[in-house]
């Protein structure tokens, strides 16, 4: 049988935000993808770029495994991977043209090669993967490239691009090999995750796809469906992964985790049966967080960090974006979650189409007034195959991608100039926490004898907080009155 060579474009270095972060995860739809070959009688080794200098460190893993193939297969799952961001892009070019001088036959799986396939082809690739790409890829080596009529594959003919069909999806998950773990240097992620966080987590996904129709994001992958792992599989790769790994945490890097009804219930049974406890977050939506029973279970088989897609404090912006939620659903999912013992943190959006600054106001006062654990702010950033992408991209220049996640450029005319969405978001951040540690004072006066020296830290940082807020408020004015001609104004500390 033929080998091999997975690889994927993430390349943690190139990141300089989520290098400094230090918490970097394996790439996970990699390491199906590579399971599936295995298990089917090839030869398969791993190129993981995560903490590679350069991609031209290919050339060392292509003598050391002699492939006939070059997989670069980016892990679907991974919300990084999924900004399609250009150092990650150019990366991948660089590993196909290396790979292609040495011989290999190249074939790329990702987001961005589905939305702009034709630029992969003209990079070096011999074939792109159009979304879910297992049973793609092992029809495809399987027939040693033979490519006429299978479905889900772009390639060039007579130079000129070709698209095949779509492939249907991928019902039945657990007919699929757990990933291939042995294949990564895990004790790099751990000493990186304890050097930085003090633990190590480990991802996992329960589940593929999202039904909703957020109009902003972009599924080139698994589409709009959902189908889900039995609880039972899960279980069973939580056990062999701690007995293997002795990881302490778990991140569940689906799109929406449990949707199905009674899924969480039984998962949570299930841990308990066999004694295994290992804190966890996941994302979910707020209404989805309104249910009781599905919270409980929740909180009892471990979940302690539910992210939440918020996006905005205006009602008016979240129906714009038709996310299917209510800022009161927002704020009962917060109240239902701090509750039961999970914290809730919010996913922040900035710079929708036609945001006011009132919009931008009642968001802020959203954030301030729920203290959310932690908050994620970004930008509304334009993927081919949306609606909203398709509303912006008359505005759109050569550049429609970040060149790195904290690039937070505002690509398309909007109310107010990209450079105050990046003080916005520095702004929101330090309001944010002069919100928590005034929290923090007031819980230390009410209840002095129940307060842990994390919370004395959090009064403290009052005194540093207070005058970087002023000054960014200050900045802050200036900027959103260049673009609009008028102050921005928004909400001071509560006192």
């Amino acid at each position: 049988m033929d080998t091999i060579l997975f690889t994927h474009s993430y390349f943690l270095r190139f990141d300089p935000k989520q290098w400094r972060l230090g918490q970097p995860y394996p790439p996970l739809g990699t390491l199906y993808a590579a399971a599936l070959m295995r298990e089917k009688g090839f030869r398969v080794g791993l190129f993981d770029t995560m903490f590679a200098e350069s991609p031209d460190e290919i050339l060392e893993a292509i003598e050391h495994h002699h492939p006939r193939w070059l997989v670069i297969y980016d892990d679907g799952f991974n919300y990084l991977t999924k900004m399609c961001l250009t150092n990650m892009r150019e990366a991948a070019f660089r590993m196909s043209r290396l790979a292609k001088e040495k011989g290999c036959r190249v074939v790329v799986s990702s987001s961005d090669s589905t939305d702009h396939f034709v630029e992969y082809l003209e990079q070096g690739a011999d074939f792109v993967v159009i979304g879910e790409g297992e049973q793609t890829l092992l029809e495809l080596i399987g027939r040693d490239g033979g490519s006429p009529g299978l479905p889900g594959l772009a390639f060039l003919r007579d130079g000129l691009p070709v698209k095949t069909g779509g492939r249907a999806v991928m019902k039945d998950l657990d007919a699929l090999p757990l990933p291939a773990w042995d294949l990564v240097e895990m004790e790099r992620y751990r000493a990186t995750w304890m050097r930085h966080a003090g633990y190590f987590s480990l991802n996992m996904s329960t589940t593929r796809g999202c039904p909703f129709k957020c109009n902003w994001c972009a599924k080139p992958i698994y589409g709009n469906r959902y189908h889900a792992r039995s609880p039972g599989q899960v279980v069973n790769e939580m056990k062999w992964l701690k007995e293997r790994y002795a990881f302490q945490h778990i991140w569940f890097c689906d799109d929406i985790f449990g949707l199905k009804p009674g899924w969480v219930s039984e998962f949570a049974d299930l841990l308990e049966q066999e004694g295994l406890r290992i804190p966890f977050k996941i994302q979910s939506r707020a209404d989805l967080l309104l249910q009781e029973d599905y919270v409980r279970a929740l909180a009892r088989a471990g979940c302690e960090n539910s992210w939440m897609g918020a996006e905005s404090g205006s009602q008016r912006i979240l129906d714009a974006m038709d996310k299917g939620t209510t800022v009161e659903q927002i704020e009962k999912a917060t109240g239902l979650l701090k509750t039961n013992g999970i914290r809730p943190s919010f996913f922040i959006q900035f710079g929708y189409p036609g945001e006011t600054k009132e919009d931008i106001r009642k968001t802020l006062r959203m954030i301030n007034e729920l203290l959310p654990d932690e908050i994620g702010i970004s930008v509304s950033y334009p993927l081919p195959g949306t609606v909203f992408y398709e509303k912006v991209k008359a505005d759109l220049s050569k550049k429609a991608n970040w060149t790195d996640s904290d690039e937070l450029q505002i690509m398309f005319r909007n109310t107010y100039a990209p450079p105050f969405y990046k003080q916005l978001h520095r702004y929101v951040h330090l309001s944010y926490r002069l919100h928590k540690a005034l929290h923090s004072l007031k819980s230390l006066l009410q209840k002095p004898g129940a307060v842990s020296w994390l919370h004395v830290r959090k009064a403290v940082s009052l005194a540093c907080h207070t005058p970087a807020l002023v000054f960014a408020k200050w900045k802050l004015d200036r900027l959103g009155s260049r673009s609009s001609g008028a102050a921005i104004d928004l909400i001071t500390p509560r006192q």
